[in-house]
C-alpha cells in the first residue's frame, strides 16, 4: 500500500522519481476523508464504539457507521477534483482504487486486507463509486473487530484513497524482500500466477513460489503451483474469476530466471526507498514490463539488533531477556541499568569497555530486550561443551538451538584451547576467592552458610544512601549500585548452589545404575535456603492468618485487586490485614514482576499483584492440601530419600555411604541458594529504582518532565541532560509510544541471526513427541495431573482457580505465589533449574517447561494432561471445560 506519512498519502510522483515503475495516478489524502465525514454525525456514533461492546453490538455499529458513510457520497468539490485527475489520465482509462488507512500495518497488528480495493475501474461516475465503498470499508465488521481487539481507537482512523492506472497482467502475484518465515534479510520470497494479482493476494490459488538470495543474485528455490484459478479483467470494467482446468502435473513456471531476478532487483530498490523490508505487488504486462503497483512494511519481523557487530561475518545473539523469564520489553532506563551490570561483569572478567552505558562488546539490543553475541562460544570447543550445559538448566530451547547452530558450518571452531576462557575466568575466581569459597563449602558447611548471610548484610549496609542528598548525587548513586555493588555478590554466592548440584551429579555416578533420575530429583525437593519459596510460604501464612477473620475474608472476596489495593495504601484494610501485608511488603517489597527491569513498580509501590493472589488463596476451600504442609512434607520424603541412597551406597563400601551421605547434605544445603544472587540483585536495582524516582520527582517539579515515573523512558545520559534543564517531554512520549507498541509483540525469537534469521523458525530446532497431538517440552517436575487449562500473560490481576493447569510464556519469582493453588505448570521458555520449574518440584506441581508456542496453541477452559516426567502436554479430544 503506498504508505500514510504524517496522514498524507505518499506523493506518487516521489515514487516514480526514485525510478520505481509505479502506475501513474493520483491520491485522495486523509483530509479528503475527513472533510467528507464531518457532517455525518459518526463522531457520536464512535463513542458508541469505546468500551468493549459484544460482537453483536459491534456488527450492528459497524454497519451503521457504512451507511452513514456511504449516504455522505463523495462531495461536490471533491468530486470535482477526482474528475479532473481522472480525465487528465485519459479517456476512461481502466484504473484501480486502492484504500490506504491510517492504521495499517502497524508493528503488532497488520491491517492487510482489512480495506477493499477494487479492480479495473472504468469511467469517473465509477470512480467516484469505488472512493465511496473504500472510505466505507474502513467499517466493515472485520476491520472494527479488529481495530477493537488490537486496542486502537476508531475516532483517529482515517482512510487515503490511491488511484492508479491498471495494469493489464500477464502475470502478477506478491513478493515479500525478506523472509517472512524465517526473517532471514535479503532473501526475496515471490509468489506468481498467471492474470490479475487478486488470485494470489485473497488466497484463491497455489501460486509458483521462488525464493532468491538477493545479495549474491542465486535463486535457491522454484516451487510450481497448481494456479488452478485466474483472475482476469472484463472489457468495460470489472474482473472475472476463471478457471484454469490445470491439473495432474504442475505447469511450466510462469516466470522466467531473468524475471525473477529482475523482482528481486526491484525488491532491493523499494526496500532501499523505504528503508526497511517491504510487503509488495507487482505486475508484469503483455509487453514484458515490470511494475511495481503495492508496498507496505512487513510488519511481523522482529527487529534487528540496533547496532551491527564490530567484527565481519555471520553472528548469533542469544536472548538473555528470555532465559530470564522474561517477554516483555525492557523500558528505556530498564535497559541502562542491564548495560551498567552486564559491563561490570564484563571488566571483571578483564574484558575492555570503553564505556559502561554503552555496555560491553557481546551485548546487544533488540526488540528493546537484551541479546549477547555468543558467536564465540560457538566457535570455541571449550564454549560448545559448556554454555549448552548450563542453559540445559536454564532455557532447554535455546539450549537446543546452540546446538544446532553449531553445526552449521558458518559457526565452525576456530578456538581449540581453554585458554581464552581461562584468562577471563580467572580474574573473577581470584577477586573473589571461589576456591576457597568452594573448599569452605566442602569441609565447613556451616562457616560458608554463616559466610553468605555477612555478603547480603553487607549488601544491604551499602545500598544507604543519605536522605538529603541532591540528585546529582542520588544519580552517581544509583550508577554505582549498577555498575559496581549488587554484581560483587554472585560469584561469591552462586560457587554454592552449583556445588549442591555437582554433589548430586557425584552421587549419580557414584551409584550408577543403582539410582535413577527421579530418585535424584526426590533429593531436592522441599529445599531449605530457597528465598523465593521462603517469600511464597510467608504469603501463605499471612493468607491463614487473615483466614481465622471471616470479616477480613468477606472483604477480601468482595473487592477486586485494585480496590483492595487502593484499600490498602490508604491504611483501610482490615487491622490484622493491614499489619499483615505492611510486614511482608517490608521483607519482599522489592520484588516484582518482571523485576530485572528498573521501569517495573515493586510491590510495595503497587501491591495489586499481592493482594490479589491473597484474596486467590483465601477463595480455597477449607481441608485443601495446605502449600506448607505440602512443603514440610515434600521436605521429609527428601531427607527419607537420601537416607535410602546412603544405605545404597553403603552396600557398596562404607567410603561410599559417607561420600553419599556428604555429597547430599552439600546438595539440600546449598541447592535452594540458587535464587539467593538474583534475590540480592533485585535488592539492588529497587535501591537504584528509589534514587531515580527521587530525581524524576524532582525533575517533574521543575517542568523538565511531566511525572517522576517519566525518568524510567530516559538513560542516564538523557538524565544528565535533563539535570542541566532540558525538557525532555517529546522524548519521554516518543519512547512511551514505541514500548507500548513493543508490548503488543507476541512472537519473541530465542535466537536471532545478523542477517534477521530465527533459526527456531527456520527448522534448526524439532523435536517431535510421538503422542498425536501432544506439545512437547523439557520435563521440569515429575507426576501426572488432567485438569482446565489457564492462560495467562501477566500474573497481576490474574485469576487462576485452585487446582487449574497455569499455562504461560514464562516465570520469574513474581509469578510464583500463583504456583500454591496451581495443579500444573506449562511455561513456553525455561529449563529443568528455571525459576518456575524449581518451584513447581518444591510444592510437587507436574511441570513441563520450553514447550514452543504453549499460550497460543492451548486455551483457557481446555482440558490437557501434563505428564512432568515425559516433558508432554496432551490436549484432551473434543474436552473443554467452561470458562470462569
Amino acid at each position: 500500500m503506498i504508505p500514510e506519512v504524517g496522514g498524507k498519502a505518499a506523493n506518487l510522483g516521489e515514487l516514480i522519481a526514485a525510478g520505481l515503475p509505479v502506475p501513474p495516478g493520483f491520491c485522495l489524502t486523509t483530509a479528503a476523508y475527513r472533510h467528507t465525514l464531518a457532517a455525518t454525525g459518526l463522531a457520536g456514533l464512535l463513542s458508541d464504539l469505546t468500551g468493549e461492546p459484544d460482537a453483536a453490538r459491534l456488527d450492528s455499529l459497524a454497519a451503521r457507521a457504512r451507511s452513514m458513510v456511504l449516504g455522505a457520497g463523495v462531495p461536490a468539490a471533491v468530486a470535482a477534483g477526482v474528475r479532473s485527475a481522472y480525465r487528465a489520465m485519459g479517456e476512461d482509462v481502466p484504473v484501480a482504487v486502492r484504500s490506504s488507512a491510517t492504521a495499517e500495518d502497524l508493528p503488532f497488528a497488520s491491517f492487510a486486507g482489512q480495506q477493499d480495493t477494487f479492480l479495473n475501474v472504468v469511467g469517473a461516475d465509477a470512480v467516484l463509486n469505488a472512493v465511496s465503498r473504500c472510505w466505507a470499508s474502513l467499517w466493515t465488521d472485520r476491520a472494527v473487530s479488529y481495530r477493537t481487539t488490537n486496542g486502537i481507537d476508531h475516532s483517529t482512523v482515517a482512510l487515503a484513497v490511491v488511484v492508479q492506472e491498471m495494469v493489464q497482467s500477464a502475470v502478477a502475484g506478491v513478493m515479500f524482500t525478506a523472509n517472512p518465515v524465517t526473517g532471514r534479510r535479503q532473501e526475496a520470497v515471490i509468489d506468481a500466477s498467471p492474470g490479475l494479482g487478486e488470485a494470489v493476494v485473497s488466497g484463491a490459488v497455489n501460486p509458483d513460489q521462488y525464493v532468491v538470495d538477493v545479495r549474491t543474485r542465486a535463486i535457491l528455490k522454484r516451487t510450481p503451483g497448481d494456479r488452478q484459478v485466474e483472475i482476469r479483467p472484463l472489457a468495460g470494467g470489472g474482473t472475472e474469476r476463471v478457471e484454469a482446468g490445470i491439473g495432474g502435473e504442475p505447469a511450466e513456471l510462469c516466470l522466467d530466471d531473468a524475471q525473477v531476478l529482475a523482482l528481486a532487483e526491484l525488491g532491493e530498490r523499494v526496500e532501499r526507498h523505504y528503508m526497511a523490508p517491504q510487503d509488495t505487488e507487482w505486475a508484469i504486462d503483455a509487453a514484458g514490463k515490470l511494475w511495481l503497483t503495492q508496498a507496505r512494511p512487513i510488519t511481523t519481523l522482529y527487529p534487528q539488533t540496533t547496532r551491527k557487530p564490530a567484527l565481519p561475518g555471520d553472528h548469533a545473539f542469544l536472548n538473555f531477556s528470555l532465559a530470564q523469564g522474561l517477554t516483555r520489553p525492557l523500558t528505556p532506563m530498564g535497559l541502562a541499568g542491564i548495560r551498567l551490570i552486564a559491563s561490570c561483569v564484563a571488566r571483571t572478567a578483564d574484558f575492555e569497555v570503553p564505556d559502561p552505558r554503552s555496555g560491553p562488546s557481546p551485548y546487544y539490543e533488540a526488540g528493546q530486550r537484551i541479546f549477547f553475541d555468543v558467536t564465540s562460544v560457538l566457535r570455541s570447543k571449550v564454549g560448545r561443551m559448556i554454555v549448552p550445559r548450563v542453559f540445559d538448566i536454564m532455557e532447554a530451547r535455546s539450549a537446543a538451538l546452540i546446538r544446532g547452530l553449531a553445526e552449521e558450518p558458518q559457526f565452525s571452531i576456530t578456538n581449540t584451547t581453554p585458554f581464552k576462557l581461562l584468562r577471563h575466568v580467572g580474574p573473577v575466581a581470584a577477586k573473589y576467592g571461589v576456591p576457597v569459597t568452594l573448599f569452605r563449602a566442602l569441609f565447613r558447611p556451616g562457616a560458608a552458610m554463616h559466610r553468605v548471610d555477612k555478603l547480603s548484610q553487607r549488601l544491604e549496609g551499602a545500598l544507604d544512601v543519605p536522605a538529603n542528598a541532591s540528585a546529582r548525587e542520588r544519580l552517581r548513586f544509583a550508577e554505582q549500585i549498577l555498575g559496581q555493588e549488587i554484581f560483587a555478590t554472585v560469584p561469591q554466592v552462586l560457587p554454592l548452589p552449583a556445588l549442591g548440584f555437582g554433589m548430586l551429579a557425584l552421587v549419580r555416578k557414584l551409584l550408577g545404575p543403582d539410582v535413577t533420575y527421579n530418585e535424584l530429583q526426590a533429593v531436592i525437593r522441599g529445599l531449605p535456603n530457597n528465598v523465593t519459596t521462603e517469600m511464597d510460604l510467608a504469603l501463605w501464612d499471612l493468607a491463614s492468618k487473615i483466614r481465622q477473620d471471616p470479616q477480613a475474608v468477606e472483604f477480601f472476596a468482595t473487592r477486586t485487586a485494585a480496590d483492595l489495593a487502593d484499600a490498602y495504601k490508604a491504611g483501610g484494610l482490615p487491622a490484622r490485614s493491614q499489619s499483615g501485608v505492611e510486614k511482608f511488603l517490608a521483607v519482599y517489597g522489592h520484588r516484582a514482576v518482571a523485576e530485572i527491569d528498573l521501569g517495573m513498580p515493586r510491590w510495595a509501590e503497587d501491591p495489586t499483584h499481592i493482594l490479589g493472589v491473597l484474596a486467590n488463596y483465601l477463595r480455597l476451600e477449607p481441608g485443601a492440601a495446605a502449600p506448607d504442609q505440602q512443603f514440610d512434607g515434600a521436605a521429609s520424603k527428601a531427607e527419607e530419600q537420601v537416607s535410602r541412597l546412603v544405605a545404597r551406597a553403603r552396600s557398596k563400601s562404607p567410603v561410599h555411604a559417607m561420600i553419599v551421605r556428604a555429597a547430599l547434605d552439600r546438595t539440600r544445603r546449598f541447592a535452594g541458594l540458587r535464587e539467593l544472587p538474583k534475590y540480592n540483585l533485585v535488592l539492588g536495582l529497587a535501591s537504584a529504582r528509589g534514587q531515580l524516582l527521587a530525581i524524576g520527582a524532582e525533575l517533574a517539579k521543575g517542568g523538565l518532565i511531566d511525572q517522576a515515573e517519566d525518568i524510567f523512558f530516559l538513560d542516564f545520559n538523557d538524565v544528565e541532560l535533563a539535570l542541566a534543564g532540558t525538557g525532555l517531554q517529546p522524548l519521554v512520549a516518543e519512547r512511551r509510544e514505541a514500548y507500548q507498541l513493543e508490548l503488543r509483540r507476541r512472537h519473541i525469537p530465542r535466537v536471532l541471526l545478523s542477517d534477521g534469521t530465527e533459526p527456531e523458525a527456520a527448522g534448526l530446532l524439532g523435536r517431535p513427541s510421538g503422542i498425536p497431538g501432544a506439545l512437547s517440552g523439557s520435563p521440569a517436575s515429575a507426576g501426572t495431573v488432567t485438569a482446565p487449562a489457564r492462560v495467562i500473560m501477566d500474573p497481576v490481576g490474574a485469576h487462576l482457580e485452585p487446582g487449574e493447569i497455569l499455562v504461560a510464556p514464562s516465570t520469574d519469582p513474581g509469578w510464583t505465589p500463583l504456583f500454591l493453588t496451581a495443579g500444573g505448570l506449562v511455561m513456553e521458555m525455561g529449563g529443568p533449574n528455571s525459576h518456575g520449574a524449581v518451584v513447581a518440584r518444591e510444592y510437587g506441581i507436574p511441570a513441563v517447561v520450553g514447550v514452543p508456542d504453549a499460550t497460543v496453541r492451548l486455551r483457557t477452559g481446555q482440558v490437557i494432561t501434563v505428564d512432568g516426567a515425559a516433558g508432554t502436554v496432551v490436549p484432551a479430544v473434543e474436552s473443554q471445560a467452561p470458562d470462569s
